[in-house]
């Protein structure tokens, strides 16, 4: 084989190669934008979350600056979406009083919530001898006092959408579920033994995606 005909077929390979490349670019071009029309026509819309009931079995202030709580809350979730569905990969939960965390995490486990689905969940969430703030500490008396504490149920996670095949990359979720919790000759609980109180309020949540 002669210099020029070995020169001819190397730029005969190499131009292959070139459309063989160009062609992957694109195809994948082409998926790609598939996939993002597909999901601006989409607009996923984000889970509504709902506290459905509270149980108090432990609210115990008497040591100044510590508090020591015990709850069973109870959340719905709805996935609004027709044609979307969602991966819970994290769901912690937890209460603050003003800002402040009171209680441990507790994790829910993961799950998928099809079109238009909902779950419902009941996790304990605790805190020993929690450290309390002074300031918010004298307004944890004075609320109980009068005889109405508002606590705030939280939840911080991370969540995917699916779209058919595609999954989505995490996204940030945070849910505020804001519970009136009733003292004394205001309760409007329920009792259901051993000091425990049931507190039914069905109330919407905030929800940040």
């Amino acid at each position: 084989m002669s210099v020029k005909e070995c020169d001819h077929h190397k730029s005969k390979k190499k131009k292959i190669f070139r459309r063989l490349f160009w062609g992957i670019v694109i195809f994948l071009f082409i998926v790609l934008l598939t996939i993002l029309i597909i999901w601006a026509v989409l607009r996923p819309s984000k889970p509504t979350f709902i506290l459905q009931d509270v149980t108090v079995y432990a609210f115990n202030a008497t040591i100044p600056n510590f508090l020591t709580s015990n709850f069973q809350v109870t959340l719905s979730s709805r996935n609004p979406n027709d044609n979307i569905g969602v991966y819970y990969d994290r769901l912690d939960t937890y209460v603050t009083y003003r800002n402040q965390q009171i209680t441990l995490r507790t994790t829910i486990p993961p799950s998928y919530q099809g079109h238009k689905e909902v779950d419902i969940w009941s996790p304990f969430v605790y805190g020993t001898n929690v450290p309390v703030a002074p300031y918010n500490f004298v307004g944890l008396s004075q609320d109980q006092n009068n005889g109405n504490v508002l606590v705030t149920v939280r939840i911080d996670g991370r969540v995917r959408w699916k779209v058919g095949a595609f999954i989505s990359g995490h996204y940030h979720i945070y849910v505020q579920c804001p519970a009136f919790i009733t003292f004394g000759s205001k309760s409007n609980g329920i009792s259901i033994g051993d000091n425990a109180v049931k507190y039914q309020l069905v109330q919407r949540c905030t929800v940040n995606v």
